[in-house]
């Protein structure tokens, strides 16, 4: 069959899946069978295992304060090693293969050191690598600026790299896989009775991943809804096509899941202007007791204690949300008073769009998620 006319697919493999060499060697043998199984293959790599931070650790260890230009030529480093090692292996096993870095991929991006936003995707070389019969493998989380500057995606960056290149190249699906096989009910290691859902629509799959789920990106999400790409989410160690349909679509009426968002700081403001330049951190506000309140997302805040340290913000200490998604949750009053019932613990909540979510000690997060679920979404629903 002439290449050029079989289906592409992309896969996306995170640091975990090609941790080692043996991981490597998996996701090899698990590309060759996909492309031997009548696909023409993408394969977006993140660095191997906790290779981006150890090299940002190395940078903080020579300067104070890197630049984010030298930050970024410094941390693509680590998806080149792991994109040219698969490249090997999946050779070896006697399909060719070609690798490319995220300028040779077409990843156009704008000027923005260390969380750059992708403007245009050019794959041509990509396109041809794959029409000559080659799978193609390509270092996630990095691009080019115009300028010719080498860039990084930020926080989930091969998710996005992935997606832009799916929608680019026109592909069937986009494949995110990772350690958990598909996309739950609820966090199977804190709730027994959840289930993996065989298909969710994208819009909310969207919300579940703005509530804290930790499958999917919630950027590389929102991207792909917009994009009209279909997401599958899988496990790396099963066989392509397994886990979680994700294709476009809206939101069901019924409660589909529950997500926690563990990451979160609260804050107190004696007035406004005291948040020091972390707006892009801030989760919501809320107004308490005469004080306006901020939830801070701990991931996106380079130096939470000089935050807590400034004048004016008084530290209220780590935080969780408890979500529900589902339009039932909100349209629904007699559902939303199950959800409310589930969580006396919660601080406080709030619904709207396809959301419920409550706010908890961190200590009650486990607990919040286990009630929650069992209230909304018992065994048998």
């Amino acid at each position: 069959m002439d290449p050029a006319s079989q289906p592409i697919v992309v896969h996306k493999y995170g640091g975990s899946s090609v941790a080692d060499v043996e991981r490597i060697r998996a996701v090899a043998r698990r590309v060759v069978a996909t492309a031997r199984g009548g696909h023409r293959v993408v394969v977006v790599v993140s660095a191997m295992g906790n290779t981006t931070n150890e090299l940002l650790a190395l940078a903080r260890s020579v300067s104070h304060r890197p630049g984010r230009r030298e930050l970024d030529l410094l941390v693509s480093v680590g998806e080149r090693v792991s994109m040219t090692l698969l490249a090997m292996a999946i050779s070896d096993l006697g399909v060719p293969a070609a690798s490319f870095t995220g300028s040779q991929s077409g990843i156009i991006t704008d000027e923005a050191h260390v969380s750059a936003q992708v403007v245009e995707v050019r794959p041509w070389r990509v396109q041809r690598a794959l029409d000559q019969g080659q799978v193609a493998i390509v270092a996630g989380f990095q691009g080019v600026s115009r300028a010719g500057e080498v860039t990084t995606l930020g926080r989930g960056g091969s998710d996005t790299t992935a997606v832009v290149l799916a929608a680019a190249l026109q592909a069937a699906h986009c494949e995110i896989c990772s350690d958990v096989d598909g996309v739950w009910t609820a966090d199977p290691r804190v709730v027994r009775d959840a289930r993996k859902l065989d298909t969710l629509p994208l819009d909310a799959a969207a919300a579940l991943a703005r509530a804290g789920s930790k499958v999917l990106l919630a950027d590389a999400v929102e991207r792909a809804r917009s994009l009209g790409v279909q997401l599958q989410a899988a496990a790396t160690a099963r066989a392509s096509g397994s886990g979680t349909r994700l294709p476009p679509g809206p939101a069901p009426d019924r409660v589909v899941a529950v997500a926690v968002d563990d990451q979160l700081h609260q804050v107190r403001l004696d007035r406004p202007e005291a948040l020091p330049g972390v707006s892009g951190a801030v989760r919501r506000w809320f107004s308490e007791g005469g004080a306006l309140h901020a939830l801070l997302d701990r991931r996106n805040v380079p130096d939470l204690a000089q935050v807590l340290g400034a004048d004016g913000v008084t530290d209220a200490g780590p935080v969780a949300t408890v979500s529900a998604v589902g339009r039932a949750v909100v349209t629904r009053p007699e559902v939303t008073a199950r959800a409310v019932a589930a969580v006396p613990q919660a601080l406080r909540w709030g619904a709207g769009g396809e959301t419920f979510w409550a706010l908890v000690p961190i200590d009650q997060a486990g607990p919040a998620q286990q009630a929650l679920h069992a209230a909304l979404l018992p065994p048998g629903a």
